[in-house]
C-alpha cells in the first residue's frame, strides 16, 4: 500500500535519513508530527466523554469511560503490533534494501488485516461479558453495551491506519500522517457536536462519531496514496508475502503489545475494581485516565522515534548514534511529564473539572490523580527504554518486565487499597509499578552492558565508523 520509491525518501521523494544529521534535532523533527498525530487521535476519546460529560448523565460517562479504555486497550495492541511493522521496514531502509522492505510492508498488511477481522468479531461476541467482568454499575451498564458494541465496527478502521502509519515512520516519514489525523480529528469533535449536543444520542451517539472519524482517517490516506502513485511504485517492486519476515515482524511486535497491552489490561482491572466501589469512583477513574494518557502522548511519540531511528542505525552499523538516540528521547520525555507532574499537583480539581461538573466525582478524581500523576514522570524512561531495546532486537525483556510490574505491583495493590476505599492510595498503585519496571530496566541494561552497548554486537569495536557517524 506504501513504500518510498527510493531508499531514505518517502513516497514523495523527500529524503528521511534517521541515520543522518544532529541526533537530538533528528529525534525532534522526527517526533513531534507523531507526537501532534497521538495528540489528535486521543482527542477521540476525549471528545467523546468531554461531549457526554456535559450533554448526559454520569451514567454516560461512566459508560464511554468503561467503553473508552477497552477501546483504548485495542488501540494500544494495535500500535504496539505494528511497531514490528515500523523496526522492519527501518532495518531495511537503513540497510538500503528496497526489495526486502517491499516485503516487509505486503507481509505488514496481511497479518494485520487478519488481526483486525478476529479482533471485531471478538470484541462484537463478548460486549456484554467484557461489562459483566469490569462490574460496569447498573445504572450504566446497558448504555455501555451499545457504546462499545458500536465502537467494535471501528477496529478494523484503527489498525488499518496505524498499520499505515507505522510503515510510514519505517521509512522515516511522521509527517503524511499527521494531516490525515487532523482531518479525522475535526469531523470527530463536529459529529460529537452533533449526535450529542444537537441530537442528544449520548453515549452511543459518540461511538458513532468515533467510527465516522476513524473511518475517515483510513480512506483519507488509502485517496492520497493512490493519487500520488504509491501504490503503483509498490507493485512495480513485485512484494511477496514472506514467513520469515511475519515471523520477525511478530517477533518485535508481540511483546511490545502485550507489554502495551498488559499496562492496559491492568487499567481495565483496575477500573473493575473501582467500579465496585460507586458510581462516583467510577466515573472519575475514567477521566483520570484520559488525562493521565494525554499526559503520557509525549513520551510514547519520543519513544516511536526512538524505535524507528534505533532500528534505521542497527540497520546501518551506527550503534553510537542510536544509543544517543535514547538519551534524547529520553531528556525530550521529561520536559512533558513533569509539566503535567506540576499542573496535577496544583490544580488537580481544575484538570478533572474539564470533563465533568459533579463536584462527587471531581472530589474523587483530584485525590486519584494527584498520586497517579507521578507515573507521568517515571514512563519517560521506562517508555524510551523499552524502544531502544526493541529498536536493538531485545523486544522480549520489555514484555517480561511489564509481566512482573502488573501482576506483582499494580494489580495487587490496586485491590489492596481500594480497601481502604482511598482513592488517593490506588493512583499509587500505577507509578509504584512503573518504578518497579525502571529497575528492572537499569538491572537490564547495566547487568548486560556488552550486549546491550552495540546492537550488532562486538562489530561497533571493529567497524570502521562511516561519514555520516562521523557528521553527527
Amino acid at each position: 500500500m506504501v513504500l518510498c520509491h527510493s531508499i531514505g525518501g518517502d513516497f514523495t521523494g523527500r529524503r528521511n535519513a534517521l541515520t543522518e544529521g544532529d541526533v537530538f534535532l533528528t529525534l525532534l523533527q522526527f517526533s513531534i508530527p507523531f507526537l501532534l498525530s497521538s495528540l489528535l487521535q486521543a482527542l477521540y476519546g476525549a471528545s467523546d466523554l468531554f461531549m457526554v460529560g456535559r450533554f448526559a448523565d454520569s451514567a454516560g460517562v461512566c459508560a464511554v469511560a468503561t467503553g473508552g479504555q477497552v477501546m483504548q486497550t485495542i488501540a494500544s495492541l494495535a500500535i504496539g503490533l505494528t511497531t514490528g511493522g515500523t523496526v522492519l521496514v527501518a532495518k531495511h531502509i537503513g540497510a538500503k534494501n528496497r526489495r526486502e522492505a517491499a516485503h516487509a510492508v505486503k507481509t505488514a498488511l496481511a497479518v494485520f488485516g487478519v488481526l483486525s477481522l478476529a479482533l471485531t468479531v471478538l470484541v462484537l461476541l463478548m460486549a456484554g461479558p467484557i461489562c459483566a467482568l469490569m462490574q460496569v454499575p447498573a445504572e450504566a451498564s446497558a448504555v455501555a453495551r451499545r457504546y462499545l458494541t458500536i465502537c467494535a465496527f471501528g477496529i478494523v478502521f484503527i489498525i488499518g491506519f496505524n498499520v499505515v502509519s507505522g510503515i510510514l515512520r519505517g521509512m522515516g516519514d511522521s509527517r503524511t500522517p499527521l494531516l490525515f489525523m487532523a482531518a479525522a480529528c475535526l469531523i470527530n469533535v463536529s459529529t460529537d457536536l452533533l449526535f450529542v449536543g444537537v441530537l442528544g444520542l449520548g453515549a452511543p451517539g459518540a461511538a458513532v462519531s468515533t467510527v465516522l472519524a476513524q473511518a475517515a482517517a483510513l480512506a483519507l490516506s488509502a485517496a492520497f496514496l493512490l493519487r500520488r502513485g504509491t501504490v503503483g511504485r509498490y507493485r512495480r517492486l513485485r512484494p511477496s508475502f514472506r514467513p520469515g519476515a511475519a515471523r520477525e515482524l511478530l517477533g518485535v511486535g508481540v511483546p511490545v503489545a502485550l507489554q502495551e497491552g498488559l499496562v492496559n489490561v491492568s487499567f481495565l482491572i483496575i477500573t473493575s475494581i473501582v467500579n465496585g466501589t460507586g458510581l462516583y469512583a467510577s466515573a472519575a477513574v475514567g477521566i483520570v485516565e484520559k488525562l493521565i494518557m494525554f499526559s503520557m502522548l509525549p513520551a510514547t511519540a519520543f519513544s516511536a522515534a526512538v524505535a524507528a531511528m534505533t532500528a534505521q542505525n542497527a540497520g546501518a552499523g551506527l550503534d553510537e548514534r542510536g544509543r544517543r538516540c535514547l538519551r534524547g528521547g529520553v531528556s525530550l520525555s521529561l520536559l512533558f511529564g513533569l509539566a503535567f507532574f506540576a499542573c496535577a499537583q496544583v490544580n488537580s480539581a481544575g484538570l478533572v473539572s474539564v470533563f465533568t461538573g459533579d463536584q462527587n466525582v471531581v472530589l474523587s478524581g483530584m485525590r486519584y490523580l494527584r498520586a497517579y500523576s507521578a507515573d507521568s514522570v517515571i514512563v519517560c524512561f521506562v517508555f524510551c527504554i523499552n524502544a531502544y531495546l526493541s529498536g536493538c532486537g531485545h523486544p522480549s525483556f520489555p514484555l517480561l518486565h511489564s509481566l512482573a510490574a502488573t501482576f506483582l505491583i499494580r494489580i495487587p495493590l490496586s485491590w489492596l487499597f481500594s480497601r481502604t476505599g482511598s482513592m488517593f492510595l490506588i493512583g499509587t498503585a500505577a507509578p509504584a509499578a512503573s518504578l518497579f519496571s525502571l529497575l528492572l530496566c537499569f538491572w537490564f541494561l547495566h547487568s548486560v552492558a556488552d550486549e546491550t552497548k552495540a546492537c550488532t554486537g562486538r562489530r561497533i569495536r571493529t567497524r570502521r565508523p562511516s561519514r555520516a557517524a562521523k557528521s553527527a
